[in-house]
């Protein structure tokens, strides 16, 4: 009897350690609204700062009005609480509706300064030990460009080249002859600064609307910009991930030395733990598949060393 009253007081213990601890905050950017969510079990913690890919995703991973719904956002942050790192997620101002108004030609640098706003919300609370940025896909070059106030930075299947290279590979991938439509509109943006004519192919990408927005991000080399980057530097490559390569992770190596790399074995684009390639894609729109554990294994002993 004795033992069973010990296990009981036990995991009546934990369970109240383990508590998480949940706040709703909106931050501003002059009009854009970032409605987030920090989670964490205490303060005086690290706090992890989540800089999305691209699309209009929210703060748990999901893209409203299409079939994205990987969750991985929100798995990753109950994986990164459990192992007693605070967490903040904020809707990217594009998943926004209340943000319409105002996104009419906006850049890649307007991401850049929502993520400033960001660190500088939580620098100025001063609740917890130290500031990570985790840049996630096209996240992981905006992160590189917001790292002021900032104690660490994670680069999370981020590209290695400029985003005309990586979208040309990818499409070149799948279609040898719409990778070459694709170069073509790209050097029409470099040189008269918008295209003529759309290929309607490629439509999603080369709409007008998104003109402004790729010849901004197309002038930034993440290999520049991660060479120039101070503090302590994680870059972490999934095997299984179908959009970035571990090419891409030992070109960001290879531009800061200071860097470490870690490679993760099933992991894809979304993070997630995949043992059948023909549940990659899947996986993009199903929140049934697990993030990857060696995922949060290697970020908690980078962030806690």
């Amino acid at each position: 009897m004795k033992n069973l009253i010990y296990f009981i007081i036990s995991f009546v213990s934990f369970s109240v350690i383990a508590q998480i601890k949940s706040e709703e905050i909106t931050i501003f950017n002059h009009q854009i609204e970032l409605p987030g969510t920090l989670t964490y079990q205490k303060e005086k913690t690290p706090l992890l700062i989540w800089v999305h890919g691209s699309g209009n995703v929210d703060r748990n991973g999901n893209q409203p009005g299409t079939p994205v719904k990987a969750n991985y956002i929100k798995q990753f942050r109950d994986a990164v609480n459990s192992e007693n790192m605070a967490f903040f997620s904020y809707d990217k101002r594009t998943a926004n509706a209340k943000n319409s108004p105002f996104l009419k030609g906006y850049k890649i640098t307007d991401f850049v300064t929502d993520v400033k706003k960001v660190v500088a919300h939580f620098k100025k609370e001063n609740r917890f030990s130290k500031i990570i940025l985790v840049g996630h896909s096209q996240g992981s070059l905006i992160a590189m460009l917001a790292l002021e106030n900032v104690d660490k930075y994670i680069s999370l299947a981020g590209a290695g080249e400029t985003i005309d290279k990586t979208i040309v590979k990818q499409i070149t991938k799948n279609n040898s002859t719409l990778g070459e439509a694709a170069q073509t509109q790209f050097d029409s943006l470099k040189i008269k600064g918008k295209i003529d004519i759309v290929n309607p192919f490629l439509r999603n990408i080369f709409s007008k609307p998104n003109q402004p927005f790729l010849i901004s991000w197309m002038k930034l080399d993440p290999k520049v910009e991660i060479a120039k980057i101070n503090i302590p530097i994680l870059i972490i490559q999934g095997e299984k991930d179908i959009q970035v390569t571990k090419e891409d992770a030992s070109k960001l190596l290879e531009a800061n030395t200071k860097g470490e790399l870690a490679t993760i074995a099933n992991m894809n684009h979304v993070l997630k733990e995949i043992t059948k390639d023909e549940d990659n894609l899947t996986s993009y729109y199903s929140d049934k598949f697990p993030i990857s554990e060696k995922l949060i294994a290697v970020v908690n002993q980078f962030v806690k060393k």
